[in-house]
């Protein structure tokens, strides 16, 4: 082999080790401009829960029937665990680098489960999936649960519909839609989670009161 075709053998061999190294080393270079969207390299999100209620009227009935909670029904947009948002009617948007604990209609399922206990006025109360023979099912729908802008100030909206369910012929014996909206103090999320759990609050204690009176007007031992 003469000293040209030599020479033009090794550039080729180098293009081809420059070639294959920058094809190895370009997943890397694509990662390292894209850290702010990989897993655990940016702040961890702020994640929140809300509080069950423990207080109810005085004259709350004790009963000695046993009750059931299906986990409420939601559409996609509440049933996550971002936090939403609202600054028309028609979109729904979710606060950046915050979020519940769980997805909110689980969250919710475990609140009224603990409010309930907290009542101390039921003798058993549990989730669907424990198997409990319950003399009532209580089925519910999330359909609000979000911050909403519209009027300028900050409310927190929580909407609940619930239907209480004799087990035994499987017929609704009653049905009421709980809505109730907090106003936040301040633009910020902490005040923001606060106003949630003053609605919430809300909604809680006036289902427990009403699950409770009408599983007892329509009780049947």
């Amino acid at each position: 082999m003469n000293r040209s075709s030599s020479s033009s053998a090794d550039a080729a061999l180098s293009r081809r080790s420059l070639l294959i190294e920058a094809i190895r080393l370009a997943p890397l270079l694509a990662l390292a401009g894209c850290s702010d969207i990989i897993p655990g390299q940016g702040p961890p999100p702020q994640l929140f829960r809300l509080t069950p209620k423990s207080t109810f009227p005085a004259d709350l009935p004790t009963v000695a029937w046993q009750l059931v909670l299906a986990q409420p029904d939601a559409d996609a947009a509440l049933d996550t665990t971002r936090i939403a948002l609202m600054r028309e009617p028609t979109r729904v948007e979710y606060y950046a680098a915050s979020g519940w604990t769980d997805r909110a209609p689980f969250m919710v399922q475990t609140l009224m489960l603990e409010s309930f206990e907290n009542s101390d006025k039921i003798v058993a109360v549990g989730r669907r999936a424990v198997g409990l023979r319950a003399d009532f099912e209580l089925r519910s729908e999330l359909r609000e649960f979000q911050a909403e802008y519209f009027t300028g100030a900050i409310e927190a909206h929580v909407a609940l519909n619930v239907k209480l369910v004799r087990a035994a012929e499987r017929a609704i014996v009653g049905s009421h839609n709980f809505d109730v909206r907090a106003p936040a103090t301040e633009d910020a999320m902490p005040a923001i989670v606060q106003a949630f759990d003053e609605a919430l609050g809300t909604v809680l204690k006036q289902m427990v009161d009403w699950t409770l009176r009408t599983g007892e007007a329509n009780y049947r031992p």
